[in-house]
């Protein structure tokens, strides 16, 4: 398989991720790769974008490799990103850093560092009554309650800003950092009509928000904030209702976007995970990594990342795993 640059010619039924306006409303660089077999025929679509800072130029995934056939396998794929780690490494860059967390690979390059993650996806060619059914008990059961309550859902680009500051502060809950408002707003921009920005209110109080960029092939759940104690159910119907509404434009899946593989019994991620299994969706697995392409490079980078938020996705994830691995072991 060779990596080589092809034009960018998205279209719906590909990730809204992938498209032109916003690979360049996200990056200092962009552009797609094309994986090429021995017989010239294109197999594969990567975008890419392209991060600057100061002397480090980096790369980074907005989507997964896009086959273009149901005969692309996974030892192709491979190939591939090995190819395209030739490739960006023979143009000065540092390192391919780790993918968005909507970005789930089903395997990695020769050289890399990877942890496994993965996500919810429903699947949104069912009608409504079979999605609803597909939710556990409980959610349908709040969602219900929420109704009752006349919590209303509502969308539209007027409520970006109270989506901002619910979402920071949500990050902020956490002890997470999130984009200043500005690059908030140049992310949306650059998702066009391709965005839909819900809110859950009751009694004229905002009690949480979504942030769901879309095309047909997928609504991607990217961010979500809420009050410190919303009214139950709001949070749950917060997502109903967005799933219905992606599955009235003809959208064909929602993807509730990353969970960790194996949380920590009682942990806050293991309570995220199940309340995302419990819509109903199917479990994708695959992994999260990053590549070093000029090893020094790479180095200043690790160095920084570490004392800024003790590592990136892929550290973190490795780290907790091999905790959890100890722990097992001396049990």
């Amino acid at each position: 398989m060779l990596a080589r640059p092809i034009p960018i010619n998205w279209h719906p039924r590909l990730s809204i991720f992938a498209s032109e306006p916003f690979l360049k409303s996200v990056g200092d660089g962009y552009g797609w790769l094309g994986g090429f077999d021995s017989s010239g025929e294109l197999r594969c679509i990567l975008p890419y974008t392209v991060i600057r800072k100061a002397i480090i130029r980096m790369i980074r995934f907005r989507v997964e490799t896009i086959p273009l056939t149901e005969a692309f396998t996974e030892a192709e794929e491979k190939a591939f990103l090995n190819s395209a780690a030739d490739l960006f490494r023979s143009q000065g860059a540092a390192m391919i850093m780790p993918a968005t967390t909507n970005t789930i690979f089903r395997t990695y390059p020769d050289g890399a560092v990877a942890a496994p993650y993965g996500s919810f996806i429903v699947d949104l060619t069912q009608d409504e009554t079979m999605l609803f059914g597909h939710q556990s008990s409980s959610h349908r059961r709040k969602v219900r309650l929420a109704e009752k309550q006349d919590v209303k859902i509502l969308y539209g680009i007027q409520y970006l800003e109270i989506a901002y500051h619910l979402v920071r502060e949500t990050f902020k809950r956490s002890d997470l950092p999130f984009m200043g408002l500005k690059d908030f707003k140049r992310y949306i921009t650059g998702l066009g009509e391709n965005v839909r920005i819900f809110v859950a209110e009751f009694q004229g109080v905002v009690q949480g928000c979504l942030v769901v960029p879309f095309s047909q092939f997928c609504a991607y759940y990217v961010y979500g904030g809420s009050i410190p104690e919303p009214v139950t159910g709001a949070t749950n119907l917060l997502h109903w209702e967005a799933i219905r509404h992606f599955l009235s434009l003809g959208v064909e899946r929602y993807d509730f976007v990353g969970v960790r593989i194996d949380p920590e019994k009682g942990s806050k991620q293991e309570g995220l995970k199940n309340f995302k299994e419990r819509f109903g969706g199917r479990m994708v697995k695959g992994y999260m990594w990053k590549m070093p392409l000029t090893p020094w490079k790479y180095k200043v980078y690790s160095q920084a990342v570490h004392r800024l938020r003790g590592g990136d996705i892929v550290d973190q994830e490795r780290r907790r795993l091999d905790t959890l691995e100890t722990s097992r072991k001396d049990e």
